[in-house]
């Protein structure tokens, strides 16, 4: 399995021009404006503030893009440097913003889906405790449409107790309208199942 080792913020953008003209492949994140989706990627980068945790969701509206340095076990033994981007997408969902902001957030989403050909997979994030949100089932049938492969993250695994994880995701398969794309009750403060998230991540990677 790849180990991070390294993380780096490169540049924010809204709109293709502004995306950077990096050799590597980029994993991207996306989920609704308070659903837990900074501290994931900062727990699988083993960092604490490099994706900004907003105290008002809904505030991030620029897709970021950061370095990430990984080493990779090859079957001699010996660890080899490896790189990737890791793409903090705007979070949506949150209910003060107006139909104009989520009318343009459809269409920077629908842009980096659409011409960004290093994409090679989207983790999209959900919160457990919470039955299968509409804006969630369009974020899927947009992955969908413009044929990106999919993880979806149910955040908060922490929160509920055991015996209610399965039931719960059983819940959002259902809810989401998933078939046999992979979910994952995750949660960020307690490593739990990050490992498969980051396996899942090499696999776009090969």
């Amino acid at each position: 399995m790849i180990r991070i080792v390294e993380s780096s913020f490169i540049i924010s953008a809204v709109k293709p021009a502004g995306y950077p003209a990096s050799p590597w492949c980029d994993i991207a994140f996306a989920g609704r404006s308070n659903v837990g989706k900074s501290s994931f990627v900062n727990a699988l980068l083993g960092r604490k503030l490099l994706a900004k945790i907003s105290s008002k969701p809904g505030k991030t509206r620029l897709i970021n893009f950061f370095e990430v340095r990984f080493k990779r076990m090859m079957e001699s033994g010996e660890e080899v440097d490896g790189f990737m981007n890791f793409v903090d997408l705007p979070g949506y969902g949150y209910a003060k913003v107006s139909k104009t902001d989520r009318a343009a957030w459809r269409r920077m989403m629908r842009a980096y889906f659409e011409q960004r050909l290093s994409l090679r997979g989207v983790i999209v994030l959900v919160d457990i405790r919470h039955p299968a949100d509409e804006k969630d089932r369009l974020m899927i049938e947009m992955l969908r449409q413009t044929g990106h492969p999919f993880l979806v993250a149910a955040t908060k695994r922490d929160k509920i107790a055991p015996t209610k994880v399965q039931p719960a995701l059983d819940a959002l398969r259902v809810g989401l309208g998933l078939a046999d794309e992979p979910l994952l009750a995750v949660s960020s403060p307690k490593k739990q199942n990050l490992d498969k998230a980051v396996a899942w991540i090499e696999d776009r990677l090969m």
